[in-house]
């Protein structure tokens, strides 16, 4: 399998999970406080949403890589 084909399946699996998922979270540590023995912190959820046309357009690109994007056979 050569490059294009693989980064061609890349973004078709990846727009088709943008497209289940919708986005990702992840666990960001934001404020760290330190008394003697006694260690404080906050950990903040952040999610990031990944809009329909990205998606989309991920699994469309991924597509005509897989199509045209060949070249020499």
């Amino acid at each position: 399998m050569n490059a294009v084909k693989g980064i061609a399946l890349a973004l078709i699996v990846a727009g088709v999970l943008s497209l289940v998922y919708g986005g990702f979270s992840y666990t960001r540590e934001t404020h760290e406080a330190r008394l003697g023995p006694i260690e404080i912190s906050i950990t903040d959820k952040e999610r990031v949403n990944i809009p329909v046309w990205a998606g989309v357009g991920a699994i469309l690109m991924g597509g005509a890589l897989l199509v045209f994007g060949g070249g020499k056979r």
